[in-house]
């Protein structure tokens, strides 16, 4: 797969002769959308960039994943997450609403009283049956939250003792997240979780379990009664599945309206990559700046750093759904990738990311796109000054990172050049989280459309599962090399 043809020729121009040439450039290359600022000025793009991409391929698979058509080729299915938010085929569209309204009637059967006193969740799942939810608490729940919500992901004890030690077992609910319902991870958690309830006395550890998953039928054979099964489609990947069930601990603690609220956040960014031409596309337009830096200038990495601590959980949000989608080796069409397709995503938050890895960032030889995500309104009850310094800190670090500073002395030289995307959040609420959501989803899509890859399957996380369970079969171990069968011995497994 050879450097997408827009890109084949194309030399950017320093980001101040880009400014020089433009005095509009700033307002130029700065889109408002859903209350949100998407500031790419700071970026190498140029309109002579963006005017060489052939839109056609791109709108013609968008069409396909709004419409719910097949667009995962390896699996044959649709990628339905957009239905959960309204937009795709009537039937998933219908049938998403209607088992949101199964979500609704659970919740409001909690708040009423049918499972007793409740006053916490424990949510079990991994990947993107954890992440979503884990952010969307984090980052709308810590003022309002109406139910304690533990995250219980790693299989290590350590986690399980830590999220049990911060519930009660007789006040607790048990969310367990799995598409499949076959995850070892998760259904190991979940075991912990049971032997937890009995252990302290609950009549009916069962009665408090809730199964979030697209395979019904074996959350009832985990003994789960159907009352208590949110389902959601198969065509609905785990890395975009916060939308649909997955989302339940999020629609528990911060209430059903916030999440729909949250829901109508995506779809304005669903509409709006519906209907805009392809120079105002704002997750289209990130998308050929991602692919000028991995393509043309060979950046490996992007950097996401978030400006506020609500968004803290952020950057590994992204890592997963960044590179989980697209971080391919072969196309769509089953031949070698022959060159970078996903950059490898890390990131932190602000000003504590800036004592450590921004020396790397203004003085280093790597070239990494930085990413800034900020929120204008303080989310906090303390002296204004610190909200106020947090921005100011965030905006200098762009301009900096652009502008540098020569010097004679090496050592106090910044080169300058480099660049960065400021996305600024007018406030922090369910509606403005669900578009900068629902944006990076696009703009992985319109990514992966332009590379010629899949983004919706995930084949890389197999392997290694599949090896976890050959290591444990006595009968099976010795195929493996000496150097792990050494370790398994030294760990006395």
């Amino acid at each position: 797969m050879p450097t997408p043809s827009f890109l084949a020729d194309f030399r950017p121009q320093p980001l101040s002769d880009l400014f020089a040439a433009d005095p509009a450039r700033a307002e130029d290359l700065a889109f408002d959308l859903a209350g949100i600022r998407f500031d790419f000025s700071k970026t190498h793009l140029s309109r002579d960039l963006i005017d060489r991409l052939d839109p056609m391929p791109y709108g013609a698979a968008l069409a396909s994943l709004l419409a719910g058509e097949v667009v995962n080729a390896t699996e044959g299915r649709a990628a339905e997450h957009p239905a959960e938010r309204g937009t795709g085929s009537p039937d998933a569209v219908a049938l998403a609403g209607q088992r949101r309204h199964r979500m609704r009637a659970l919740i409001d059967a909690i708040e009423a009283g049918a499972f007793g006193d409740i006053t916490g969740i424990l949510h079990i799942g991994i990947g993107g049956s954890a992440l979503g939810p884990a952010l969307l608490v984090d980052a709308l729940g810590r003022t309002e939250r109406r139910y304690k919500v533990e995250i219980l992901s790693n299989i290590d004890g350590q986690s399980v003792d830590a999220a049990l030690a911060r519930l009660d077992p007789a006040t607790t609910l048990v969310a367990i997240a799995s598409k499949t319902f076959t995850t070892a991870e998760t259904l190991r958690n979940a075991d912990a979780a049971l032997a937890w309830l009995e252990e302290a006395g609950v009549e009916d550890p069962y009665g408090r379990l809730i199964a979030l998953t697209a395979a019904p039928e074996r959350a009832l054979e985990f003994g789960i009664d159907e009352t208590r099964i949110l389902p959601f489609a198969p065509s609905v990947g785990g890395r975009y599945s916060l939308w649909s069930a997955i989302g339940f601990p999020a629609a528990l603690a911060l209430g059903m309206d916030a999440f729909e609220q949250l829901l109508e956040g995506a779809a304005m960014v669903d509409e709006h990559v519906a209907e805009a031409a392809p120079q105002a596309n704002v997750p289209l337009l990130a998308a050929i700046a991602d692919l000028l830096y991995t393509q043309q200038l060979k950046a490996e990495t992007r950097a996401v750093f978030a400006y506020d601590d609500r968004l803290s959980l952020l950057p590994s949000y992204l890592q997963q759904l960044v590179m989980e989608s697209n971080g391919k080796s072969a196309g769509i069409d089953g031949q070698p990738a022959g060159g970078h397709t996903s950059a490898i995503l890390w990131g932190g938050t602000g000003t504590d990311a800036q004592h450590a890895v921004f020396q790397l960032l203004h003085q280093g030889t790597h070239l990494v796109p930085v990413e800034f995500v900020a929120v204008a309104a303080q989310g906090d009850e303390q002296d204004p000054a610190h909200h106020r310094e947090l921005l100011l800190n965030c905006f200098a670090q762009g301009a900096a990172l652009m502008a540098g500073r020569s010097s004679d002395d090496l050592h106090r030289d910044y080169p300058g050049n480099r660049p960065s995307t400021t996305i600024l959040l007018d406030d922090l609420d369910p509606t403005s989280l669900g578009a900068l959501i629902a944006f990076y989803e696009h703009r992985t899509f319109a990514e992966a459309v332009l590379l010629g890859i899949n983004p919706f399957d995930q084949f890389g996380v197999e392997l290694g599962k599949e090896m976890a369970r050959a290591i444990d079969d006595p009968e099976t171990r010795s195929a493996f090399d000496p150097s792990t069968r050494a370790l398994i011995e030294k760990a006395g497994l």
